[in-house]
């Protein structure tokens, strides 16, 4: 394993993090006697070989049903000065339930403290201040620190870039968990804030919202061939000194074997990510040109900014990555959350776009006669039966 300095929590992190949502019973709480022996017997085995293979950051949420009650039969198992524990609490609009769900945390994980706290799922206006305004639950959450059952206070975010930002600039925070890697690179701006910052850098999902990359298109596979594509991104993102850690939600011991693979090459990073990264945006120039790959970002508005917030970013952003490398069974699982999945997957898709509004607000993109048609083609490849995100069952 290999460690980085996880900013000015001074901690050894290790590159890969251990996530705690996959391998639990259920995504609701239960009483002890209904978790099945098998399923807890997979959860100890899945952190046993984490730990072996130095692994030691191991990070859950109150959000994420049985996990910590799970978690809490195995970590005081283990010794305590060489794990990292992580756990989140959502922002609430009372300090009072901040501190209930935190002691509740606390009892199921069988722990006098964490490691590290973070504020779960910043994601939206209110939510921002309900953290950071005065009586809030980062006051909360220092507090707890101060009392030594959390030693490091952070924020996790599925936010649009201009609100993690503000996070970042509050000064509050230690350290942060958030989207990127290769194919969303539309928080860089905030990782190199944090990093001015000191702050430490947590990758959510690279896997999963990575690209499905446990299920590659063979478009994929040829493209980053010799390595895997999980491989690259995996190294992709470790080529960056801001990122400290990648989480891996893990749901059984085999599920590190790939990534522990990708260290095979960590002292050559410089070396192998290049030329694959290479060929993937020629891969995109050739499909959708140079000017597309270039500059589609710019001048779009937020969510917030259009009418029936329609998602123009993300579903321009999904549609990029699907058109050109054949992600398209990652962008069906994205796309059709919207709408879905309240403030974790936010916006609405096509299907709620009504003609004509959005003339008004792309008059800053380059792309502006274009973008309508592209987000109904976008809708015609991606679009299926409504999902939910796996806690809503």
């Amino acid at each position: 394993m290999r460690y980085r300095r996880f900013g000015r929590t001074e901690l050894a992190m290790p590159v890969f993090t251990c996530g705690g949502m996959r391998y639990q019973h259920k995504w609701s709480d239960v009483e002890p006697s209904e978790i099945p022996r098998r399923n807890q017997e997979n959860l100890e085995a899945t952190i046993y070989r984490a730990v072996e293979l130095g692994i030691n950051h191991i990070e859950t949420a109150r959000g994420y049903g049985t996990s910590e009650m799970q978690l809490g039969w195995v970590l005081p198992k283990l010794d305590r000065d060489r794990i990292i524990v992580q756990t989140k609490v959502a922002p609430f609009a009372t300090q009072q339930e901040f501190f209930q769900t935190f002691e509740r945390s606390l009892d199921y994980l069988q722990l006098e403290y964490v490691d590290l706290l973070s504020l779960h799922g910043i994601n939206n206006r209110q939510l921002l201040d309900w953290s950071l305004g005065k009586g809030g639950s980062l006051e909360a959450a220092r507090q707890l620190q101060r009392e030594g059952r959390a030693r490091h206070i952070g924020f996790s975010t599925h936010a649009t870039c201009d609100l993690i930002l503000e996070a970042v600039r509050s000064d509050g925070f230690d350290y942060m968990n958030v989207h990127w890697y290769f194919v969303n690179d539309l928080n860089w701006s905030a990782v190199e804030e944090a990093h001015r910052r000191d702050m430490g850098v947590f990758i959510i999902s690279p896997n999963d919202k990575g690209g499905k990359l446990y299920e590659p298109p063979p478009k994929m596979v040829e493209l980053c061939f010799p390595h895997s594509p999980m491989v690259f991104n995996d190294l992709y993102c470790l080529a960056r000194s801001q990122v400290h850690t990648l989480s891996l939600g893990a749901a059984c011991p085999s599920d590190f074997d790939e990534h522990i693979e990708a260290l095979k090459h960590y002292d050559r990073i410089d070396e192998v990510v290049p030329p694959v990264e290479s060929r993937l945006r020629q891969e995109m120039r050739r499909v959708l040109g140079e000017d597309w790959c270039r500059d589609w970002r710019r001048g779009l508005p937020e969510y917030t900014e259009i009418p029936g917030e329609v998602n123009v970013v993300e579903i321009l952003r999904l549609w990029t990555y699907a058109k050109s490398l054949d992600l398209v069974e990652w962008g069906k699982m994205r796309y059709n959350l919207m709408g879905n999945a309240d403030h974790w997957f936010p916006g609405e898709h096509v299907g709620k776009l009504r003609p004509g509004i959005l003339k008004p607000v792309l008059s800053d993109s380059p792309f502006a006669d274009r973008i309508e048609a592209t987000l109904h083609q976008a809708h015609s490849l991606l679009v299926e039966a409504p999902q939910t995100r796996l806690s809503q069952g």
